[in-house]
């Protein structure tokens, strides 16, 4: 298995620029995850990676090989987009070594391969039926083991888990992590869903409009983000913003009631504006406060996410666990710790430390 090294790849179709000059090392065996919003470019970079799409400039490497001219067919990549994309009239054990088939390969190395893959896989009960006769996840499945049964040394996966419901998400994220665990192969995963980055990656790469925002381990990211971006984009429910300038060396923010708030951050001088940021779970409710009003309670059973208007018109969201009800329609105060607060500039969006 090897690595792979981005160095100012850039994309263009056209006179439109979507790829702005990324650098990235990938290591070997690692799992990377490409996350942003929908139209930040992580598909089209994984498909540059591929070869799928020409790359306009800069070097594409996988190991000690540059292929960034080179076919998709002699990178060592394989790929598993969102579509399982298997042939209805064949077998899954047919459907797995097709490709091998196509190539030459001989029939024992054939059945040998799907057979290792279908036990990677729990699909050994599987093998003698057509794709109609699975359910969703057992279909994913299949096309992760025809991936497999190439041996490449990158494995690529295109919003794989996209078209599953919601039980079968979370079940293919335990078999892909598994899946890693067992042959150690060096992968790179796109998604916009960042539970599935947080769960499934060694490294996260957020990307935002072609550009690298910040690359690190998912609880980097999480407890440490370099911006405002980052902050608001890892973590479920999304981190609380919210407007305040510098007073005293303090932070006076409206949205939180009337007292300065204290910060080990560097801030800048007097009157500055500046956002606050709060995750949901480093807020508690006061039940005998009424600082803010109770829009809406989502109740999923040990915890709650209350959500807050405050007197500025900002919304808040707060998790309140089962001891902490909250009534739709009341009046609730807060409480924080300052240690926990983010400060990020206004402007520019980047964090203050």
């Amino acid at each position: 298995m090897t690595g792979v090294t981005l160095n100012k790849v850039i994309k263009r179709y056209g006179d439109t620029q979507v790829i702005h000059g990324i650098d990235l090392d990938i290591a070997d065996g690692e799992f990377c995850v490409f996350v942003g919003p929908s139209g930040c470019g992580k598909s089209t970079l994984l498909r540059m990676v591929a070869g799928l799409e020409e790359t306009t400039d800069g070097r594409v490497s996988i190991g000690a090989r540059d292929v960034t001219h080179e076919d998709p067919a002699e990178r060592g990549v394989a790929m598993v987009f969102q579509t399982y994309a298997l042939y209805p009239h064949m077998t899954v054990e047919e459907n797995m070594g097709f490709g091998l088939k196509m190539n030459g390969h001989p029939k024992a190395e054939i059945r040998q391969k799907v057979g290792e893959a279908s036990r990677i896989l729990k699909l050994d009960d599987y093998l003698g039926r057509k794709p109609k006769a699975l359910s969703g996840g057992q279909r994913q499945r299949v096309a992760i083991g025809r991936a497999i049964v190439r041996g490449p040394e990158v494995f690529l996966f295109d919003e794989p888990l996209s078209n599953l419901d919601a039980e079968l998400r979370v079940e293919m994220r335990v078999e892909i992590a598994r899946l890693h665990k067992e042959i150690g192969a060096t992968m790179i995963y796109v998604t916009h869903d960042q539970v599935e980055a947080m769960t499934l990656a060694d490294k996260i790469v957020v990307l935002r409009a072609g550009r690298i925002e910040q690359v690190g381990a998912p609880l980097q990211l999480y407890s440490d983000p370099d911006n405002r971006f980052v902050a608001g984009f890892i973590g479920s429910p999304s981190m609380n913003f919210l407007n305040a300038t510098v007073e005293a060396g303090q932070l006076r923010v409206p949205g939180l009631g009337d007292a300065l708030l204290p910060t080990g951050v560097a801030l800048p001088g007097d009157g500055a504006r500046v956002v606050v940021g709060v995750r949901p779970q480093h807020l508690t409710v006061d039940p005998a406060g009424d600082s803010h009003a109770v829009d809406i309670t989502e109740a999923l059973g040990g915890v709650s996410y209350v959500y807050l208007d405050a007197a500025t018109g900002e919304r808040l969201i707060v998790e309140a666990h089962e001891d902490q009800p909250t009534a739709t329609g009341g009046r609730v105060g807060l409480g924080l710790d300052p240690a926990r607060v983010m400060v990020f500039d206004a402007e520019t969006e980047a964090r203050l430390r």
